[in-house]
């Protein structure tokens, strides 16, 4: 772990902020706590780890924030005894890690370490899939299935055939597909639909 590693909390309950924050004075790292996301996402730190708690709604807004600006920084979900079905949303999300809350000052900063050597490996990829999600969540339902037929190498007919629409609707729907990601071409829209998991 680098020396003087920030790590932003963002944790609507002040007892538990405060916990946090003692649990990890003279460990090395510095903690800024956050009542929301919309807080953090009005003071957007340039470098750091975020550690956010798991309110079914904050990790997912925080992610997609990164996805819109373009800069990605570590998410670490916390909750106390989280359900697996939340950690593995928060993860599928774009989450790094995640920990059961209560937790000990050598627990967390292991688990802050590990997330920091994570983020030099995964970091650029994250950034992508981020900005690649937020530019498939534009798309209306139809224009993912029309993506996901394209990706898929099928032509307008197959496609239309497949959504029970005609072929020339195909192609409106994949002309707004095109303009809503910012896609020059079909091949550039497929390489996003990778990029953001929408496709394999």
């Amino acid at each position: 772990m680098s020396r003087g590693t920030s790590l932003f909390l963002v944790d609507s309950d002040f007892r538990r902020r405060a916990a946090i924050s003692h649990c990890l004075a003279g460990s090395g790292i510095h903690v800024e706590p956050f009542e929301d996301a919309s807080e953090l996402i009005g003071r957007w730190p340039r470098s750091g780890l975020l550690l956010v708690h798991d309110d079914g709604r904050s990790i997912h807004s925080l992610l997609s924030q990164m996805g819109r600006s373009g800069q990605w920084l570590p998410v670490i979900g916390f909750a106390q005894e989280p359900s697996t079905r939340m950690v593995v949303r928060a993860v599928l999300d774009g989450a790094i890690d995640y920990i059961s809350w209560p937790f000990a000052g050598p627990e967390i900063t292991n688990v802050v370490s590990e997330a920091e050597e994570k983020a030099e490996t995964f970091g650029s990829a994250k950034l992508r899939e981020a900005l690649a999600r937020s530019r498939v969540d534009r798309l209306t339902k139809r224009e993912r299935e029309v993506l996901a037929g394209v990706a898929g190498g099928l032509s307008n007919r197959m496609i239309g055939e497949k959504l029970a629409i005609s072929p020339r609707t195909v192609e409106i729907h994949r002309a707004n597909m095109l303009t809503k990601m910012g896609a020059n071409h079909t091949s550039e829209a497929i390489r996003i639909a990778i990029e953001a998991s929408l496709v394999n």
